[in-house]
């Protein structure tokens, strides 16, 4: 297994950040305090960046969110609530949020639209050691059906509907949550299999999620 943390100094200050930005949930911080967020980017010198709050850029024009996004979307899926959780990650992008749920003890079956961040995300999971990521190229709006039902759903990236298919995927005790655009602001909804909605702050708004599997890339 390769070394998760590269500088726990400034991991522990990452850490102290993360409290400061709400970020309350002990089993995240851990996590997000182990794994190395500069094993994620590929640009040279980007990953002396790896314990700011600040969008890292990875390729296809994707982005690794702030932390502090990253530890709101970790949160707002309570993990740590259950013994055993079977998460739908939806925008798999460099693999770091796939890789923090697989630590946080989730099996994690992750989707992205660009096959060059699929296989990446593939082998970053290989050097890591972490076998309980599972990671399909397509199309991720559509979901994974063959491997649900999942206990969570999570999209990072937002959404200005929620897909019905998704919700279908979801057990009966359910949750699927996802950064929503609204005309002028965007929040992070959590909304249970039963219908039973809640918004939550969202840090910083992402980018919207673009149906269909790139052909491409």
């Amino acid at each position: 297994m390769a070394d998760l943390i590269a500088d726990p100094f400034r991991a522990a200050r990452l850490v102290l950040h993360l409290r400061q930005e709400g970020i309350t949930d002990d089993g995240v911080l851990k996590a997000m305090e182990t794994i190395d967020r500069g094993a994620f980017v590929d640009t040279p010198g980007l990953e002396k960046l790896a314990f700011e709050d600040c969008v890292l850029p990875i390729p296809c024009g994707q982005i690794v969110p702030r932390p502090a996004v990253t530890g709101q979307l970790l949160q707002a899926l309570q993990i740590r609530q259950m013994r055993e959780a079977r998460i739908l990650l939806i925008g798999v992008g460099s693999g770091y949020t796939a890789a923090l749920a697989a630590q946080l003890g989730a099996d994690v079956f992750a989707m992205d639209r660009f096959r060059r961040l699929c296989d990446a995300a593939r082998r970053r999971m290989l050097d890591l050691g972490l076998g309980n990521v599972d990671i399909r190229h397509g199309d991720g709006l559509a979901g994974w059906p063959e491997r649900g039902p999942y206990d969570r759903i999570l999209l990072t990236g937002a959404i200005n509907e929620v897909p019905e298919i998704l919700l279908q995927q979801l057990t009966k005790g359910g949750v699927l949550i996802a950064p929503f655009q609204m005309a002028d602001a965007q929040h992070l909804l959590r909304i249970a299999a039963d219908g039973t909605q809640d918004r939550l702050a969202i840090a910083q708004p992402l980018p919207l999620l673009i149906d269909g599997a790139s052909r491409a890339l």
